[in-house]
């Protein structure tokens, strides 16, 4: 008898963020997590698409991401949109600070996802805003990628 893994938790994705803004730079990073959200987002139960990552005093936290309530939680559930601290060593930190002054630059968070370990993790990635005609330079480089693969296929 072999032990099998159990399915791995879907990750949570920003499918919004890569037709919004150019990625310049990405980092994972742990977030610091009550007990009943990192149930929720086990359940797959979390929104990043209107989340941004902001400094307060040297320290770097996620505002907006919604992690809806454990449905068994009791009195210990957490708030739904909390500001949630982010993992990073204190060389990224100071990067990441510098990168952010820049005028334009913002940092938004892509995907959040567990690792072998089992930790919750986020993939943040410093981006710029895309012009209306990025966007659809975007657009039309996926039409014609998908048109490609017709081809081939």
């Amino acid at each position: 008898m072999s032990k099998e893994k159990a399915p791995r938790p879907q990750e949570i994705r920003n499918r919004k963020a890569g037709y919004e803004y150019e990625f310049l730079e990405k980092f994972v990073a742990g977030l610091m997590l009550m007990g009943t959200e990192v149930k929720s987002l086990r359940a797959g139960k979390a929104q990043i698409s209107e989340a941004f990552c902001a400094f307060t005093h040297n320290e770097l936290f996620v505002r907006d991401m919604h992690i809806s309530e454990y449905t068994q939680g009791s009195w210990t559930n957490h708030e739904v949109r909390r500001h949630r601290k982010l993992l990073l060593s204190k060389q990224e930190l100071i990067h990441i600070k510098k990168r952010i002054s820049e005028k334009g630059l913002t940092l938004i968070p892509l995907r959040i996802f567990f690792n072998d370990r089992g930790l919750a993790k986020i993939e943040i990635a410093l981006a710029k805003g895309k012009k209306i005609h990025d966007k659809r330079e975007s657009i039309k480089e996926k039409d014609v990628q998908r048109e490609m693969n017709r081809l081939n296929a």
